[in-house]
């Protein structure tokens, strides 16, 4: 297998990348790899993420150091394992030891301390890591009062371990500071420790459980504490900023009396470490205006918007004020400290994307500095999960029902963070750059689409191609689409901790803004499934662009709409003012299909947490009925119901991606039981959609032909998709068939449903065609209907002038609006519209291609 890294990324540091084999090629239990790079073999350590249904390697995640590899790397199936020796693990029960060549460190299993004793070569480079958290309590707006908490472990253990990586799983809580009983802020971390790397990373997840009437989070950080030794001027503290770097020192050199040579203040900011002789003028005099100057101990980068960002510091002494030393844009989030006894450097990921964040550094002047990551930082406003309102408004503002459930308790946050060590006393700028590279962008290997695409990775999407005007057009409109969102994350700064990585619903041509005041035509939340399109799109074009906005929504999507523990454990949140504030909580919004490509693609350890989360998600729907308001519990035989789409086909997700990644056989069974109680029904996939379901035997009950929120909701939501797969993976004729006539149906008008269904339709609409027509090609294709195969054709080309208003997906120009000298504006954009449209060109494509007009 061939692959390349892709264009824009680090080239450096290590990284992890994903495989996909062709069906029975790689035994289970002979997954063993090899990989040569440009320059000869490259050492790789592999690990096996999913299976065929004949239990041979699907999907294989591999670790190597991307200086090696270079552009270009060869991956074989290996006959053996390999002589590599292990990163040495040895444990008790208060630790757990690691030796990855030069690096040494201890991760506790329990206490107050993440890890300890930390040893780059020999030397002692780090004390202790530890967590915090502030809260803010309220008796209203104007009386606060701040409590803190700190991070006690409950459990560590080893994940993965093989010949260059060893992964931590470390799970803890927030405990207040002067009454350890009482707990906040649940988190897990994954360390990925790299042999004889002088870095390690961190994927932290930080878990909502404040009372959100009463409290707010006011801070939450990782302390890193550290040895610091020699005079104040060979003290340092370096930033990455818009352009170049802020550097500065402890005792800055640069005085009016006694003068200092020009020379030493010089070399000073170059970061070199000064040495005077006190026999000579020169010397006496700097080391004379050292002690008398003033001695700078604490400095703090603070990115309080996506726009703006202030560094400021202040002396070690006792009520003195921070002064600002510098205001600027956006921070890259790297920033760097050391002293005589070498530095430390901090990178944390999506720096000014997930604002506010701070990195800060306090102690500098002391014996012990502590550098501080704070993911919510206490210089910023304490971040307040109350909704916008204290009822809801499905009426007027689309909130789906007027019940209040806009609770935050149970979403989560995850963000990524590096540390690393050098023996300078300052790393110099490229260092910087190239942690930064490395946090930020980092390097990613993959095949061409064309690979992909032959093995149906993720199912049925089609290669771009522009061999005919038809095809031009259709290629063009996606690209248009792409760019069109992609800029509107920069020019409407959908940016912050709990908004990077989502797009807005519906848009407000009057205001020239998109409608973020309005109930549930605000955020998206993955509804109508925003993932797949661009996640098929970046799978198409391999853009970097479209990686980055993939991987911010996959984030975002799979933590903060989604609850993952509670009432409603496995469910996710639709579309609202904020993101967890809709009282619909449905199964569609978390399914495990929204993140799928990313774990495969990246091996990435939470989403694996996510998947299990979400695999017994339909038992959730006991006490969360998503019908519970339109039928009376007590005239139920099963406990809940479940839509065919978009309840069961997100459960048949969930369970899909269970079933391959652990081989349990209970979930697939799972979908075979309801595919089978479909089969009986005298619709087949057509009846419903409503069903009565129970979660212990997994039967659908059939209960009328009746559409709750309209037929198409069975199929926008990502049912497309994931049934379309179920085809490749359960080896049933007669499902493919169900869906393949569910295709043919859908077009049709009303009265030909009736005449076909003897009257069982009767007025229930299949609306929105366009959202269909993935599954209307796969109909074509399956009957070799070149008549329905032409109608695909007719339904998307004509879809953009009936929802927008254009025939073709373009902008206009608008001076002086939505603070815009000049705005790009699609006035009717919707992203359920622009979602489904542009997803289902990409599978159309694939099934219908033969009967695609020259020319539109």
């Amino acid at each position: 297998m061939e692959l390349k890294r892709l264009e824009g990324l680090a080239k450096s540091g290590y990284t992890n990348f994903g495989s996909m084999w062709e069906k029975g090629k790689v035994s289970s239990d002979k997954a063993f790899f090899s990989l040569k790079g440009e320059k000869g073999d490259v050492p790789v350590q592999s690990k096996v993420l999913s299976y065929w249904p004949d239990g041979s390697v699907k999907w294989a995640c591999h670790t190597a150091l991307s200086d090696l590899m270079g552009e270009k790397v060869s991956l074989d199936i290996a006959l053996n394992q390999g002589l590599e020796e292990e990163i040495l693990i040895s444990e008790d029960n208060e630790k757990i030891c690691i030796e990855a060549g030069k690096l040494k460190l201890c991760v506790c299993k329990k206490g107050n301390y993440l890890f300890k004793d930390v040893y780059l070569d020999g030397k002692r480079v780090l004390n202790e890591a530890t967590c915090e958290a502030l809260i803010e309590s309220r008796i209203d707006d104007l009386n606060v009062h701040v409590e803190k908490y700190i991070g006690l472990i409950k459990s560590a253990k080893v994940v993965e371990k093989g010949s260059l990586k060893a992964v931590i799983k470390i799970e803890g809580v927030h405990v207040l500071e002067k009454d350890p009983e009482v707990t906040k802020l649940p988190f897990s971390i994954y360390m990925e420790v790299y042999r004889d790397s002088s870095s390690f990373k961190f994927t932290h997840t930080l878990f909502i459980d404040i009372d959100e009437e009463k409290e707010a989070i006011k801070g939450v950080g990782i302390n890193f504490v550290s040895e610091t030794k020699g005079p104040q001027y060979n003290r340092h503290v370096k930033a990455l900023v818009d352009n170049g770097v802020f550097h500065e020192a402890g005792a800055m050199l640069l005085c009016w009396h006694p003068r200092v040579a020009p020379q030493i203040y010089h070399d000073q900011i170059l970061g070199k470490e000064l040495k005077f002789d006190d026999g000579s003028q020169e010397g006496r005099d700097a080391l004379k205006a050292s002690m008398e100057m003033p001695v700078w101990d604490e400095w703090r980068l603070f990115q309080d918007s996506s726009e703006h960002f202030l560094i400021c510091k202040k002396t070690g002494k006792e009520n003195v004020c921070y002064i600002d030393g510098l205001h600027g844009h956006r921070a890259k989030g790297v920033l760097a400290y050391g002293s005589e006894s070498g530095s430390i450097t901090l990178a944390l990921k999506d720096f000014w994307q997930k604002y506010p964040s701070t990195l800060a550094v306090k102690g500098l002047s002391k014996e012990k500095t502590t550098g501080t990551i704070w993911l919510i930082p206490p210089d910023a406003k304490a971040m307040d999960f109350r909704h916008y309102d204290t009822r809801g408004y499905s009426q007027t503002y689309y909130e789906g029902f007027d019940v209040f459930g806009a609770s935050a308790i149970g979403i989560a946050n995850t963000c990524e963070y590096s540390i690393g060590f050098s023996d300078e006393i300052i790393p110099d700028d490229e260092a910087l750059d190239k942690a930064y590279n490395e946090a930020q962008y980092r390097a990613l290997y993959m095949a061409d689409p064309e690979y992909y695409h032959e093995l149906r990775a993720f199912g049925f999407w089609s290669l771009r191609s522009r061999n005919t005007e038809a095809e031009n057009w259709l290629e063009n409109q996606l690209d248009a689409a792409f760019e069109f969102y992609k800029n509107e994350v920069e020019v409407r700064k959908w940016y912050g901790m709990f908004n990077y990585g989502d797009f807005m619903h519906t848009y407000d041509s009057e205001r020239h803004s998109w409608r973020y005041d309005m109930g549930g035509y605000a955020w998206q939340n993955t509804e109508l499934v925003p993932t797949f399109w661009l996640w098929f799109y970046f799978l198409r074009t391999q853009r970097v662009d479209a990686f980055i906005l993939c991987e911010a929504m996959t984030r975002h999507c799979s933590e903060v709409d989604v609850y993952h523990f509670g009432k409603y454990k496995g469910l996710g949140s639709r579309h609202n003012v904020r993101h967890w504030g809709c009282p619909c909580k449905e199964p569609r919004i978390a399914m495990a299909g929204h993140d799928r490509m990313y774990y495969y693609l990246t091996g990435d350890p939470r989403i694996l947490d996510i998947f299990e989360e979400v695999k017994d998600a339909d038992f959730a729907t006991i006490e969360t009925d998503p019908l519970r308001f339109f039928f009376d519990k007590k005239d139920m035989v099963y406990p809940t119901h479940a839509r065919t789409g978009p309840d069961w086909s997100s459960f048949c997700s969930n369970w899909l991606t269970w079933w391959e990644v652990s081989r349990d056989e209970k979930y697939r069974e799972k979908i075979c039981t309801g595919i089978e109680d479909l089969k009986k029904t005298k619709l087949k996939l057509l009846s419903g959609t409503d069903f009565e379901y129970d979660p212990k035997s997994s039967h659908l009950r059939y209960i009328g032909d009746r559409a709750t929120g309209g037929s198409h909701l069975s199929i926008c939501q990502g049912s497309e998709q994931t049934w379309l797969e179920m085809t490749l993976l359960l080896d049933d004729p007669d499902w493919d068939k169900m869906l393949a006539d569910y295709g043919c149906f859908y077009p049709l008008s009303n009265e030909e449903q009736n005449r076909i269904t003897g009257g069982l339709i009767g007025s229930r609409q299949f609306s929105y065609p366009f959202m269909a027509a993935g599954v209307i090609a796969y109909g074509a294709h399956y009957y070799k209907d070149e008549r329905l195969g032409k109608k695909v054709w007719e339904i998307i080309k004509d879809s953009l002038d009936t929802e927008l208003g254009q025939n073709c997906i373009e902008t206009i120009e608008v001076k002086n609006a939505g603070n815009q000298a000049v705005l790009n504006e699609i006035p009717k954009v919707s992203t359920n519209v622009f979602a489904q449209w542009c997803l289902n060109v990409i599978v159309a494509l694939e099934f219908a291609k033969e009967y695609l007009p020259e020319s539109f």
